[in-house]
């Protein structure tokens, strides 16, 4: 190899590596999930992406699916569906989730996933979302640890990398 080529080669992965570094920290982070409470869309050991800076200057809307610091250990990230937020008033009765009064549909959610489990009213105070896992009789979410602060909540889940049979937008 000539010394010219090797400066070049040098340049380019110099040039790629500062690139995938600005890509990770500020706009898109792989992640892996770890657990089994956003089944069936996402399962144990997927891989994905999270958006992480247009995230930031868009509004959390009612069924994205965020990525979070847990409220009770920050240094553990959860990944849950965003169900009621700020301002909604939320109750359960036997698994069925209401929102402002009204029954919510929620597609996401397989009947082998629903529960029984009810919770009494809650208001979403300002600058938190109620969030919750979509296989409903195993996962912990705010009708365990209450909802989740906005400046917890670091990126929203957009792509499936790996594995290769469950490729595709983050639904």
């Amino acid at each position: 190899m000539r010394k010219g080529n090797f400066h070049v080669w040098l340049r380019d992965i110099v040039i790629s590596f500062l690139a995938s570094i600005f890509i990770i920290t500020f706009l898109y982070q792989p992640v892996r999930v770890e657990g089994t409470s956003m089944q069936p869309g996402l399962r144990d050991q997927d891989r994905l992406f999270i958006d992480k800076f247009f995230f930031r200057f868009e509004k959390i809307d009612r069924g994205d699916v965020v990525v979070f610091h847990y409220p009770r250990d920050p240094e553990k990230s959860y990944i849950k569906r965003v169900i009621g937020l700020p301002g909604d008033t939320i109750y359960i009765r036997q698994g069925k989730v209401f929102i402002n009064g009204k029954a919510t549909s929620e597609p996401y959610v397989p009947r082998r996933y629903q529960d029984t489990r009810s919770m009494g009213t809650l208001v979403v105070p300002p600058d938190e979302y109620f969030v919750m896992g979509d296989h409903r009789s195993i996962s912990s979410d705010s009708r365990d640890f209450g909802p989740v602060d906005r400046d917890l909540i670091y990126g929203k889940a957009e792509f499936i990398y790996w594995p290769a049979d469950n490729m595709g937008v983050v639904r």
